[in-house]
């Protein structure tokens, strides 16, 4: 039987406000099987809060929507992510969302629940303990370009986002280590701005690595004007296959109907919201999908995001696309089913789905 996926597209009929979108999220979640789902259940929303001075994450409008729709239903709901430290500047408060904001892992980042895994040099994966005790869990995403997975949507917004520091450096290890190049290097200092975990520094005119904050996250490998830095082996299929089992241990604790996704196509930038700015979107609005099936909501975000409607101010002056696979392939070089086939592969959903417009 195939997979349902609800959609509410971002064009409209006629002037009218139950044309727009917010009104079409509310009639989404009442076509959904939230209410049943919700009802007296301890319920996470996992969404990305963005960094610094990003601003392409979904509007507070939306969530808190979301929010007062899930306490209509009967829930008691908090929303998380892995760091909430500038919410506020994006307008994620408690006083406009309508519940509490917590870290997934604690306000020191360690409290989780090590579950085993056996997949190359991945072999802990560390469950977020305010996920894993929550007894539903909507994971809200931003869908968006990705440089190592090709994009990110519901399942990077699970793998990388409800799991602890040390895991998300063992799921980024698998592409290979970074290696720098001395004779490249003009010490000019960008890797160092750009590096959100302070991994890097100077001294005595030497780079310096702090392996432990290093999450290889390639942000000194894209910005670098030099090219100094380089990854040892380009294993990108093997992150994409840890994201999968990632994802594996992070829902395995849920009982069946007790994990929904909500997809957001809006904004659609060719980075993920990690790096702390926005660029110009790469395609037009589309619209929020919404399944039970997480791969069935990947497959049909991947679907509505064509080439043909690129925006070519959404990447830099210059920049040639590839010639094959998915937008995002073109841009980003990495193919963005990889992770879907995997899930497909263990279980956890179905490339085979139908979709059903909210009018």
């Amino acid at each position: 039987m195939k997979s349902s996926v609800l959609f509410a597209p971002i064009a409209f009929k006629s002037y009218h406000a139950s044309e727009t979108l917010p009104a079409k999220f509310e009639r989404l979640l009442d076509a959904s099987p939230l209410a049943a789902a919700v009802k007296g259940k301890k319920t996470a929303v996992k969404m990305h809060l963005g960094r610094s001075i990003g601003y392409a994450t979904i509007h507070p409008m939306f969530v808190e929507i979301l929010i007062s729709k899930l306490k209509e239903y009967g829930a008691d709901v908090f929303i998380t992510d892995h760091i909430i430290g500038n919410a506020r500047s994006r307008g994620y408060t408690e006083e406009a969302l309508g519940c509490p904001i917590i870290p997934c892992c604690g306000e020191d980042g360690k409290y989780y629940y090590e579950k085993d895994v056996d997949f190359k040099s991945f072999h802990k994966v560390d469950v977020a303990g305010h996920i894993h005790d929550a007894e539903v869990l909507i994971d809200l995403s931003h869908v968006k370009g990705h440089g190592v997975c090709g994009f990110g949507g519901a399942v990077k917004n699970i793998s990388m986002g409800c799991v602890s520091d040390r895991t998300r450096r063992q799921i980024h290890s698998l592409e290979g280590g970074l290696e720098w190049d001395d004779g490249k290097c003009i010490r000019c200092g960008v890797c160092v701005d750009n590096c959100n975990h302070s991994a890097l520094s100077f001294e005595n005119d030497r780079l310096k690595m702090n392996q432990h904050h290093c999450t290889s996250c390639q942000h000194c490998v894209k910005t670098c004007p030099t090219g100094a830095f380089q990854l040892d082996a380009g294993r990108f299929e093997d992150f994409q296959h840890g994201m999968a089992l990632c994802t594996q241990k992070c829902l395995e604790n849920f009982a069946p109907g007790s994990v929904y996704y909500i997809n957001f196509l809006m904004n659609i930038t060719a980075l993920c919201d990690c790096w702390g700015f926005t660029t110009p979107d790469i395609v037009p609005d589309i619209g929020i999908l919404a399944s039970d099936d997480i791969v069935a909501i990947e497959h049909a975000s991947l679907a509505l995001i064509k080439t043909e409607n690129f925006l070519p101010a959404g990447v830099p002056v210059g920049y040639e696309l590839g010639d094959k696979g998915h937008l995002f392939e073109r841009i980003h070089g990495k193919d963005p089913y990889v992770q879907l086939r995997a899930l497909e592969k263990i279980g956890l959903g179905s490339f085979d789905y139908g979709v059903t417009e909210i009018e």
